[in-house]
């Protein structure tokens, strides 16, 4: 067969240039071609000058590593990655930036199980495989070194006069386009993901060891004498967005339950601090802002669990999720999937994974068992994508037909919609009996429940599935989340907060910025690193 033939290196590093640029590149040549929108000669001329203009800066790449004994390892790498990134680029929409590698290398065995498909299967057998056959079947016939020396500076030396040439005619338009329209760095594959690996892997490699800095160590409480119990329980929320949120104004009644509950308070203009889990997660719980928020920085210091534990307060997590990305790590927590209720509850736990309900058993007896005030964070499992279908019991199926697949390319938009919009309402549910228990420990206890999304959804809108894209970029569906508060009156007591000025608070924009600080209010501790300014409920409070 011809292609076994020897061939020169040159020709197999042009061979891999075109395989990458034409085959692996489908989402950025779409988006730059949707950005020029060529309608002449001129435009195409743009586009087909920005194609050798990349496919040279590939090859020179290439031409450089194309060594005895490396090129081929290299590029093999660089194949079995490959298809994975543009599976999930073509399939969801999404774009590769250090977070989305930090959230892949954060996902758990359960959620990858999620986003396998036959159709994943394809794109690595005709984007992997087969390119990995073909390059080892095909010889590379090396010259000698300083022969091939000679040939690899004839090659840099034309390619960068052709680039200067390129550059020349079209440099104010390229600068123009890139600089106006970053997504397309993160769409430029394999460049994408070799530079976000890096950066996530730099900024590991700087936390190794991880030395905690403390944070509020002069933390302390402020509880008059013979106070009640006071129990508060947060609710992080997954994959839910405000767009699709009863509450919010969405033309379904998605949260009938909540929609009852006495003395609710909902913030109808709740952004989060990143549009996905890794992110969005240890941001909240950092006290760090979103626009000062950095990964390798939240790592190195203790967040306010910390703070609220040395304040003598004692702390829960529960986990029905992918983890609590090092926000929990110093207080005691728990992932429900190992408890004794996921074998003691019949119908919640599956394959794996538990219903929401989950995060309720076992609530009653440990707030009863509390001495005095407690917080509970309870992480869902809540709206989290693809397989949004195995998010709730059958029961929950209000809105037909729906998505059962996580291949979501093969379901009409308004099947997406409806097993999404199922999620809320298995939510709702869970949130309403929540507060029903809370409300039943009156006699014993105040308590509270403040329930936010960690991040949002897109459900196809503008070719964006599921979530991660980066902020600057996202779609307000991935950072405009739902967020609802109640109280007890015993605790709004106790507090000195008022009802009609929590509800007007809540009209107002808030985010996930304000969680440390209100979270501190609530529990009233005192430290220095706590900001009246950055509590949502501080205005609220009578004095004295």
């Amino acid at each position: 067969m011809r292609f076994v033939r020897p061939r020169r290196p040159e020709t197999v590093t042009l061979w891999v240039t075109l395989y990458f640029l034409l085959f692996c590149n489908m989402a950025f040549w779409s988006r730059l071609i949707s950005i020029q929108a060529p309608d002449s000669a001129g435009g195409w001329l743009y586009i087909g000058a920005a194609f050798v203009f990349i496919a040279l800066v590939f090859n020179l790449v290439l031409t450089l590593l194309a060594v005895r004994f490396i090129f081929k390892p290299v590029v093999t790498v660089l194949l079995l990655i490959t298809p994975f990134v543009v599976y999930f680029m073509n399939q969801y929409g999404v774009f590769i930036n250090d977070d989305m590698i930090r959230n892949t290398f954060q996902t758990d065995p359960r959620e990858v199980f999620d986003l396998l498909s036959f159709k994943l299967l394809l794109y690595v057998l005709l984007l992997g495989v087969l390119p990995l056959w073909l390059l080892w079947r095909t010889p590379v016939r090396y010259r000698p070194w300083l022969r091939e020396l000679g040939s690899k500076l004839v090659v840099i030396l034309l390619s960068f006069a052709i680039l200067a040439g390129i550059a020349y005619g079209f440099y104010k338009d390229f600068a123009s386009t890139f600089r106006n329209n970053r997504e397309l760095a993160y769409l430029l594959t394999p460049m994408n993901y070799i530079k976000a690996s890096s950066k996530y892997l730099k900024g590991n490699a700087r936390l190794q060891p991880v030395v905690i800095q403390k944070i509020g160590e002069d933390a302390y409480r402020e509880v008059g004498q013979g106070a009640r119990k006071m129990v508060t329980v947060l609710v992080v929320g997954e994959t839910a967005r405000a767009a699709n949120f009863g509450l919010d104004g969405y033309e379904r009644d998605t949260t009938p339950e909540l929609a009852k509950v006495k003395d609710l308070v909902n913030f109808s203009q709740f952004t989060s601090c990143g549009t996905d889990t890794a992110v969005s997660v240890p941001c909240m719980f950092s006290g760090l802002e979103r626009k000062n928020y950095d990964a390798d920085a939240a790592r190195r210091h203790e967040g306010l669990l910390d703070v609220v534990q040395r304040a003598g307060v004692p702390v829960w997590w529960r986990d029905n999720q992918s983890g609590c990305k090092g926000a929990c790590d110093r207080v005691p927590n728990e992932t429900m999937i190992a408890t004794r209720f996921a074998q003691e509850t019949p119908g919640l736990c599956e394959s794996g994974e538990c219903h929401d309900d989950i995060l309720l058993a076992g609530l009653k007896e440990y707030i009863d068992e509390l001495k005095g005030d407690g917080l509970i964070v309870l992480h869902m499992m809540g709206s989290h994508g693809p397989a949004y279908y195995k998010r709730y019991p059958k029961a929950f199926e209000i809105y037909t037909p729906v998505c059962n697949t996580n291949q979501l390319d093969k379901c009409e938009s308004q099947a997406i919609v409806n097993v999404y919009d199922n999620t809320i309402r298995y939510t709702d549910h869970v949130l309403a009996k929540l507060i029903a228990l809370l409300q039943k420990e009156e006699g014993r206890a105040d308590t509270a429940m403040w329930y936010l999304s960690d991040h949002g959804e897109s459900l196809g809108e503008h070719g964006l599935y599921l979530h991660g894209t980066p902020y600057m970029l996202a779609p307000s569906g991935q950072t405009h989340v739902p967020s609802v508060l109640w109280t007890s009156a015993g605790y709004r007591q106790q507090l000195g907060l008022e009802q009609q000025c929590l509800q007007e608070v809540a009209g107002k924009p808030a985010s996930q910025d304000n969680l440390f600080h209100s979270m501190l209010g609530l529990l009233q501790v005192k430290t220095k690193v706590y900001n009246p300014a950055l509590d949502l409920f501080a205005a609220c409070r009578r004095p004295g």
